[in-house]
């Protein structure tokens, strides 16, 4: 059997594994009923479609031609890489300097993962963001996330 798609094939495969993975995941939590479902119900259901929509996109890469065989590329580890350790960081400094600096912060930080860098959209963007999600997340939901540095709340007592 010969692959008529590789990037297909390989993000068919991808989908099937972690489709397959939450759906199994999803087991070890209540599915509750349709009228009422459960911590699992969902979770599952996304799982087993991403799986099925995984497969579809696998068959495709055996059935379908194209022109050179659609070969996978080298992979870039460079924007994995600075997406990670920025995500990282910004778990680590958001309880201490506040939604305020950290989410800018992880901005700019993954912004360096492409090939561009334009200071002025990259500001633009952690403005957005920021506003954004103190609405949606603070105002809008009134989760408990930090806004402003821990220091600044220490020197008001």
């Amino acid at each position: 059997m010969k692959l008529k798609s590789q990037k297909d094939f390989w993000s068919g495969l991808m989908f099937i594994v972690a489709g397959i993975a939450f759906a199994w995941g999803a087991t070890a939590y209540n599915f509750g009923s349709a009228a009422r479902p459960g911590p699992g119900y969902f979770p599952f259901g996304l799982g087993v479609l991403l799986a099925i929509l995984g497969a579809i996109v696998l068959l495709k890469s055996l059935t379908v031609d194209t022109p050179d065989g659609d070969p996978v590329e080298k992979f870039a580890w460079r924007p994995i890489i600075v997406i990670t350790l920025s995500l990282v960081v910004f778990g680590f400094v958001l309880p201490k300097l506040g939604m305020i600096i950290s989410l800018p912060l992880l901005v700019v930080m993954a912004s360096f993962a492409g090939d561009e860098f334009h200071p002025v959209e990259v500001a633009i963007n952690a403005a957005v963001l920021t506003v954004g999600s103190w609405l949606i997340f603070i105002k809008g939901l009134g989760l408990t996330i930090p806004l402003w540095p821990t220091i600044l709340s220490l020197a008001g007592k």
